[in-house]
Formats: C-alpha cells, structure tokens, sequence
C-alpha cells in the first residue's frame, strides 16, 4: 500500500475541509478544488448550530400529515415546487414510506453513534489555537407559545433521555427570567444542554487559514469538467485551471454531488432542499441561548458578534433565488416569539442548499464502481454538525484503517 497519498477534495465547503484536516493529519498531500470561494455554500450561511441531540429522523411517525395540514393552514415551513421531475417524486414517495416507528427508531440509533462521536472530534477541533468562531456551549433553548405542544414535547425529552440527550423542562415564568427577550405571551420551553453553536462564516475562515498553514493547496473557481478515467480507475480530475491527477478523490459537494457523478452513472438519491437565513447586528434585547421557535420552525442564534434568523424547507431545484415570502416568514416567525425580533442593519440575506436524503442519514462511502473515489454527502441540515465525524470516516478509509464507529448505515448500497 502506498504510505503517502495524494487527495484531491471536489468542494471546499465545512465537509470538504473537515476531509482535509484529517487527511492533512495522516500525512496526506491534499487539494481542495471549489467552482467558488471556499466556504461559500451552505456552510456559510447556516445557523451555527451543532445539533448533537438531533437524532430523531426528518422521517418519523406522523410527519407526512402533520405538514400536510400546516400546507392548507398556510403555516408550514415546507414548501415543494410542483414538478414532473421524476426524481423529486420518487424521493418524495420514498420520504413517505420511510415515515415509520421502525425507521425512526433504527436511525436514531445510528444517528446517535455518528452525532456523539463528532461532538468528541468537534471538542478537540475547537480547542486549537486560532479556531475563532464566536463558539458557546450554551444548549439549545426549543420555545413554545401552544400550551398542549409545551407539553407534548415531554414525549420527546422522553425518547432523548434514553441516550442521554433528554432536555431540561422550563415553565413560563423561569423562562421569562431566564430570556427576557421572549414575548410575555410563550407556553414555556425545553433546554438541551447537548448542543452548541458557533459562527460557520468565522469557523470556515479560520479553519481554511490553519489547513493552508499546514500545507492544503486551495483551487478556488475552479470548475470541474470531468474525471480522468484510466483503466476503470481514476487518475484524477479535468478542471477549467487544468488537469490534477491524485491517488484517490472525495465528492463533498453537498446538494450538487449527484449532478458531479453523472459521468460516472452513479444515481444518489439527494435533493437540494434550500434554507434561508437572514444575519444583522444583535438587536437590544437578545436572547443569550440559539432558540428553536416551535410553532414556527426555525432558528434564532445570537453570537459575540452578530444574529441570525434561519429556516425553511424549500424544493425547488438548483437555485439560489430568495424568494420574498420565505424571507418574510422569517421576520413574522421572530416577531410572534421576541418582543425585539430584528437588529439594525440587517446584513445580508441568503439562502443555500442543503443535501437532503430520504432517509435523513448521510452518504459516507466509497463509489461502487471506483474504489479511489470517496462519496461524502446526504448531510441535510446536520452538515456542520456531523463534518468532523464525516472528514475523520474518509480519512479512516482512505488509508484502510477501521473506522471507529460503524459505518454501514451510510452506505451507498442501502438506496438498492
């Protein structure tokens, strides 16, 4: 086996970078090639958050008619484009049939092994000198203004419990002295003391800085236009910056990888679920833990230095366009839960796709038809929470070692 490996990375997102990290660790020569900037995709304008409790699947029990009646009520989060695409209708009906109390229960536990052990890699990677992202260990805060879902909620606390991740029940008026911030009118709320948050923007511009020390080679729009295939194996990659051969490759271009795989015949069944966010300055009275607006589904995350509405579920296609009503729900979801719901100025708005897979586990595995090429996607919204655990998997596997935690479930071969 050859001792030293030469990678090239497809992607310079939090996943490509949590790739080379621990390549670079293991004596690897690495590339990073991005068709933009590094860091520019979904792992720029997310929420920060590190969700290590999120282990119950997108697709339990209940969730196809729970979305269906907040479609007619109009107070859904979710939105799917009508479409003949085949391929969203497929997955959608896959979504469906993997909404059981069996499924939910198998990929929690699976998603518990891959969660926990990238909250210990994360503990390490944020101990380094010069990772500063506005990182806390604060928990994460899920708000009620319904009474009967306050309550309900227990039900999941319950379920976490078992893994040691159950959240901290909190009534109306410790919460209020607990967030200010938070209209008089809540139910109550849950904290979570599993989950962390920090500032993907900071933590991806630090990060690219210490790998760059540490010898990555970075090709920024640079786009890909086919591999080079020698003797059913690839030499490496065909870019518009020109040819670049390697040992092996890894695909961590997120929502984009199954369009890259296309020369290769290789069908993932990964949509691009789009998320928007909305950043601006801290408002006055800022909550001091991330907040989960139950009602609402989505995300409020103070930092040091910024604040972040985010959320959605939008099927759309490849696209970037904000859509205005995605970006008013946002205001109008922050305003129902805090009594000052926006900073001034407002900074930026975005939107990005996430890799979604219909069975809400993500794809860590080795293409079936060449062994040198890596496949690391299907992260939905757990991209940055699972990076660490992901890049040290890919790198177990390039240089044949066990992985420490069981990797079946992110198989390819489980969507034949």
């Amino acid at each position: 086996m050859k001792s030293h490996k030469e990678v090239i990375i497809i992607g310079g997102g939090v996943i490509g970078l949590a790739c080379a990290h621990y390549l670079l660790e293991s004596g690897a020569g690495v590339r990073i090639i991005d068709k933009g900037l590094i860091g520019s995709g979904a792992s720029y304008g997310n929420c920060g958050l590190l969700c290590f409790s999120d282990i119950i699947p997108l697709c339990s029990p209940g969730t196809v008619g729970h979305e269906i009646a907040r479609t007619l009520k109009r107070t859904s989060p979710l939105y799917i484009k009508p479409s003949l695409d085949i391929n969203q209708l497929v997955w959608l009906l896959k979504f469906a049939l993997k909404c059981t109390e069996s499924h939910k229960l198998k990929t929690a536990r699976e998603k518990y092994e891959i969660l926990n052990y990238s909250m210990g890699l994360f503990d390490s990677l944020l101990s380094l000198d010069g990772m500063k992202c506005d990182f806390e260990k604060k928990g994460m805060l899920t708000v009620f203004k319904n009474k009967k879902n306050f309550d309900a909620y227990q039900t999941t606390s319950a379920f976490l419990d078992a893994y040691h991740m159950g959240a901290e029940r909190i009534e109306k008026k410790e919460l209020l002295e607990l967030e200010p911030a938070l209209c008089d009118d809540i139910a109550g709320g849950w904290l979570n003391q599993t989950d962390w948050h920090l500032r993907p923007d900071m933590l991806m511009d630090s990060w690219r800085k210490q790998l760059a020390r540490k010898g990555l080679i970075i090709e920024e729009y640079c786009n890909l236009i086919d591999f080079d295939i020698q003797d059913n194996s690839l030499a490496g990659v065909n870019t518009v910056k020109g040819r670049f051969k390697a040992d092996y490759i890894v695909m961590a271009t997120g929502a984009w990888t199954p369009l890259a795989l296309r020369q290769l015949k290789l069908n993932l069944p990964v949509l691009p679920g789009k998320g928007y966010s909305i950043t601006m300055e801290r408002p006055g009275a800022c909550p001091s833990h991330p907040l989960a607006l139950y009602e609402k589904n989505m995300v409020v995350t103070p930092w040091k230095s910024g604040y972040r509405l985010g959320g959605t579920m939008e099927f759309s296609g490849y696209n970037d366009v904000l859509a205005p009503k995605r970006l008013s729900n946002l205001v109008s979801g922050a305003t129902a839960f805090l009594k000052e719901p926006l900073g001034n100025p407002v900074i930026e708005q975005w939107s990005g796709l996430r890799p979604m897979a219909y069975d809400d586990l993500p794809v860590i595995d080795r293409a079936p038809s060449h062994e040198n090429l890596m496949i690391a996607t299907g992260h939905g919204m757990l991209g940055l929470t699972l990076a660490t655990g992901t890049g040290k998997i890919v790198c177990d596997m390039i240089y044949d070692k066990t992985p420490e935690i069981n990797i079946k479930p992110f198989g390819i071969n489980r969507f034949r």
